[in-house]
C-alpha cells in the first residue's frame, strides 16, 4: 500500500498542533471514563477518517497532494469535535474539554489557512475528495440512512490524533509519527 507519511509542514503549524496534542493527551480520562461504556453517536461514515482511508485514497487518486488530505482533516474532525460538543449537556464532565480542545483546533486551522497563499484554497479538488467533502457538507435529512455509521467520542477523537500525527508527521516525535503511520491497511 501506498505510505501515509509525506506533507511538508510548515514551521509555524507545529505550535498550535502540539498544543492540541497536549489537550488530546487527556482524551481516555474525558472521552471514554466520562461516557456510560458502549456509548456512540451518530456520524456520516466519511467521518469515521482512519489512516487506512488516508492510504486508500493515496492509492485511487493518482498523485494526491497531503495539503489537500490536511485540508479534508480539518473538514472532517471539525464537523466531528462540534457534533461530540452538541450531544454533551451543558453540565457534563466532558464538555469543557470537547470545548476547549475544539477552540484549539480551530486555532490549529486558522494557523493552517494562514501559512498557505488563497490560490491553494481556490484549487479544484480531485474528484474523490470533492465527493467526501460534498456529503459531509450535505443537509443530514437528506443522506441516506445506509449513509450513517455510530462511533464512540474517543474512537473519533483517537482517530483524530493518529491522523494529525501522519499528516503533520514533521511537527511530532518519529515515535509518534511512525507508530501510527507504518499502519495502513483495509478501509472503514
Amino acid at each position: 500500500m501506498a505510505p501515509v507519511l509525506m506533507a511538508f509542514t510548515p514551521a509555524s503549524m507545529c505550535t498550535p498542533l502540539k498544543t492540541l496534542n497536549d489537550s488530546l493527551s487527556h482524551r481516555r480520562r474525558y472521552m471514554k471514563h466520562n461516557f456510560p461504556i458502549n456509548y456512540s453517536i451518530r456520524v456520516h461514515h466519511k467521518e469515521i477518517f482512519k489512516l487506512a482511508n488516508i492510504s486508500k485514497m493515496n492509492l485511487k487518486v493518482e498523485g494526491l497532494d497531503e495539503l489537500v488530505l490536511q485540508r479534508l482533516w480539518f473538514q472532517v474532525n471539525q464537523g466531528i469535535l462540534k457534533k461530540i460538543i452538541r450531544v454533551l449537556p451543558e453540565r457534563h464532565p466532558s464538555r469543557p474539554y470537547t470545548a476547549e480542545l475544539e477552540r484549539r483546533f480551530r486555532d490549529a486551522e486558522g494557523v493552517f489557512v494562514q501559512s498557505h497563499p488563497a490560490e491553494v484554497f481556490q484549487q479544484e479538488l480531485p474528484k474523490m475528495i470533492q465527493d467526501i467533502w460534498d456529503q459531509l457538507t450535505e443537509e443530514p435529512g437528506r443522506v441516506p440512512e445506509s449513509s450513517w455509521r455510530f462511533a464512540s467520542p474517543k474512537f473519533l477523537v483517537d482517530n483524530l490524533c493518529h491522523t494529525m500525527y501522519c499528516l503533520f508527521w514533521e511537527c511530532f516525535s518519529s515515535t509518534e509519527a511512525s507508530q501510527d503511520c507504518e499502519f495502513y491497511t483495509e478501509d472503514v
